[in-house]
C-alpha cells in the first residue's frame, strides 16, 4: 500500500436565493469522493466578502432560524448606520457579518467524505438579500 502525499484543488460553485444558511456538505463530499483521496484534511475557501462558511449542527431548522435572527439584530441593515451602502441596504452588514465569521475552513477527510460530528454540516452563510452565485476553492491533501 502506497501512502504517497497527493494534492487537489477544485472548485464548486453554489448558487443562493437571498440571506439564509445552505448546507453544502453533500457537495464538498461529492467532490472528496471523485477525488479518491481516502484520508487527509480538506481546505474549503469561500472567495467572497459578502458570505461565510460555518459548520453547525445540522438536525435542526430552528438552529439555522436562531442564528440568522442573531445576525438580523448584530448587525441591522440601517444604510444611515455605514458609510459603504454601494451595493443596497445589505452591502456593508453583509461586510461585517463575514468578518465575525469565517472564509476558510478546515476538514478532516476519512473514506472520502469529511468527517464530521453525526449533528454536523457545512454551510454557506449567505449574507446578502439578493440570489448570488458563490465560489468556493477546495483544496485536499492526503493520501
Amino acid at each position: 500500500m502506497s501512502n504517497h502525499i497527493k494534492y487537489k484543488q477544485g472548485e464548486i460553485i453554489i448558487k443562493t436565493s437571498g440571506q439564509a444558511m445552505y448546507e453544502i456538505t453533500k457537495n464538498i463530499n461529492s467532490w472528496l469522493i471523485k477525488e479518491q483521496i481516502n484520508s487527509g484534511q480538506l481546505n474549503i475557501f469561500i472567495k467572497h466578502t459578502s458570505a461565510s462558511l460555518c459548520i453547525q449542527e445540522n438536525a435542526s431548522e430552528d438552529v439555522m432560524r436562531d442564528i440568522m435572527d442573531y445576525f438580523t439584530k448584530l448587525v441591522p441593515e440601517n444604510p444611515s448606520l455605514y458609510k459603504h451602502n454601494v451595493e443596497g441596504k445589505d452591502d456593508m452588514p453583509a461586510h461585517i457579518k463575514s468578518v465575525l465569521t469565517q472564509t476558510s475552513l478546515i476538514v478532516p477527510v476519512k473514506d472520502n467524505q469529511m468527517e464530521l460530528g453525526v449533528w454536523q454540516g457545512v454551510f454557506l452563510f449567505e449574507h446578502r438579500i439578493a440570489s448570488m452565485q458563490r465560489m468556493l476553492k477546495l483544496t485536499l491533501i492526503g493520501s
